[in-house]
């Protein structure tokens, strides 16, 4: 079970939204040995795996769009398992519905987009599946709301995301 000390929750909880996420992927991944696959999925449970989705999507998108997302291996991640509906039931209904317009790009363009390339044939996969544009622009736009709705989630869940333990002194 992903343990964090509740020192660490109450200090990322005061600096925001950004660490109080990222104490608990964090914490996710040292339980992992940072090695997300099919044999350490199976130790996290749905709402574990599904805020590594989260950040995995949050980090790829916001730092190279859908495209990148897509050609660095995630997209069977995001969009052949069952993340939309996940973030759907965290409430996150237009993330959800994003998530679904994208699994329809990805299985029309997505084998096209994981093929092997160089950096000049990478930069003009943005070009040619423009289609992924107004994705990334309203992911962009809307990412600091989702990311508020994601911490509050976890904040109003958070026994399925880690154990919260006491420092022990001795």
């Amino acid at each position: 079970m992903v343990q964090i000390d509740e020192k660490k929750v109450i200090k990322a909880a005061e600096e925001g939204m950004d660490a109080f996420l990222d104490v608990f992927v964090q914490a996710i991944y040292h339980d992992i040995d940072g090695e997300l696959n099919a044999t350490t999925m199976e130790r996290l449970n749905a709402n574990q795996i599904t805020l590594l989705a989260y950040h995995i999507l949050r980090e790829e998108v916001m730092d190279g769009g859908f495209v990148q997302l897509i050609h660095n291996g995630y997209g069977p991640f995001i969009f052949k398992n069952p993340f939309a509906k996940a973030v759907r039931e965290w409430g996150l209904d237009e993330l959800a519905a994003l998530i679904n317009k994208g699994r329809s790009y990805y299985q029309k363009y997505g084998s096209q987009i994981e093929a092997e390339c160089n950096e000049e044939e990478f930069m003009a996969l943005f070009e040619k599946y423009s289609d992924f544009d107004n994705l990334d622009d309203k992911f962009v736009e809307y990412e600091e709301e989702w990311t508020e709705q994601v911490a509050h989630y976890i904040d109003e869940h958070i026994a399925s995301f880690a154990a919260i333990k006491e420092e022990i002194h001795g």
